[in-house]
């Protein structure tokens, strides 16, 4: 499955770009919607794979690894820095790490999360992933991220909410394991922008009202007119330029994309659920991944959703989620139908 963080609708419009001074970013472009079939296979088999055994009696600490693929496109690549070690001053590198252990201590902080597996597992990066990738991806074992092309995207480790993205995939992989097709796939596109920006509000300690809900904003070269590739505050307004075209994400089922493309436009429709947690979250005020993101977890992993579960599928389960941990009668329940309900889903 292609859990990678930019679309291939956006890789295929630059892929055609005939502009001058965007010939490098087009074949990087071209490349990367190449690789896309392997990530698809290799993501596919993780999802079916069994998850760890857990034994509750263990308190792992955290354990970083990052490698470095030397502009190959070779997994795992050189082990460069493990846990403990000093920066390396290879900003990619050190970036990669550092997102690691924000992503694990949103997860293990406010969510009492061993990791991505839930067991204690070491968290894995390959940086410097391909010539000129335009892509960061989760490959059911580790994050990678390639470096850009320079025209249009810098570094994807730039991006904080890239790396929560990334790993909150592995958070899915481990407990709903949504399908990536239709309204599963989006759900799992949109769990992990919703954890993404999570991790970055954590790390920043941002109150849900200042915070940007921007997922990858700081990717683009000043040759970009945008500021991320989405927003949960505002779908389809992260973007619009000549070259990317306008950001094409809907913000409620009013708009919802039927299509084959994008395995049923997971990356397009993630949109809706995205913006009903913005609603709920800024509805609940103070810390988002206090009650809101509680409730987005506990969905996740005790409600037994199917894996080809539907948007309204898993508003039910957010709402049953938000009222075993703070009842009808409390804000937060009321929160989140409202947020739902706003984005034309009655679960």
């Amino acid at each position: 499955m292609t859990c990678s963080i930019v679309p291939p609708y956006l890789l295929a419009r630059i892929a055609e770009q005939q502009q001058d001074g965007f010939g490098r970013a087009a074949e990087a472009a071209r490349r990367a919607l190449a690789e896309i079939p392997p990530v698809q296979q290799a993501r596919a088999q993780a999802r079916n794979s069994p998850s760890p055994h857990r034994d509750t009696a263990l308190a792992p600490s955290l354990r970083r690894e990052v490698c470095d693929a030397g502009a190959r496109e070779i997994l795992p690549g050189t082990l460069v820095r493990s846990e403990g070690d000093s920066p390396t001053r290879d900003e990619a590198v050190d970036e990669a790490y550092d997102g690691l252990g924000a992503a694990h201590a949103l997860f293990r902080d406010a969510y009492g999360r061993a990791s991505v597996d839930g067991v204690g597992g070491a968290l894995a990066a390959t940086v410097h992933y391909g010539r000129d990738y335009d892509n960061a991806f989760w490959n059911g074992e580790r994050m990678v991220c390639g470096d850009g092309d320079g025209e249009i995207f810098q570094r994807f480790t730039k991006s904080l909410t890239v790396i929560g993205h990334e790993l909150t995939h592995g958070v899915v992989q481990y407990t709903a394991r949504f399908e990536y097709q239709g309204q599963a796939g989006a759900l799992n596109e949109s769990v992990s922008d919703v954890f993404g920006v999570l991790v970055e509000q954590k790390l920043l300690h941002q109150e849900a009202a200042r915070a940007t809900w921007l997922v990858g904003a700081g990717l683009f070269t000043e040759q970009v007119s945008g500021t991320a590739l989405r927003s949960l505050k505002a779908p389809g307004t992260a973007y619009d330029d000549d070259v990317l075209g306008q950001d094409p994400q809907p913000a409620t089922m009013a708009g919802y994309v039927e299509t084959t493309a994008d395995n049923g436009g997971v990356h397009i429709n993630s949109g809706i659920p995205n913006h009903a947690f913005y609603l709920a979250a800024t509805t609940m005020g103070n810390y988002a991944w206090e009650r809101a993101g509680q409730i987005w977890y506990d969905a996740l992993t005790e409600q037994n959703l199917p894996v080809d579960c539907t948007f309204t599928r898993f508003a039910a389960g957010t709402l049953s989620a938000a009222e075993k941990r703070y009842g009808t009668s409390g804000a937060e329940y009321g929160a989140v139908s409202d947020a739902w309900n706003a984005v034309g889903i009655s679960p």
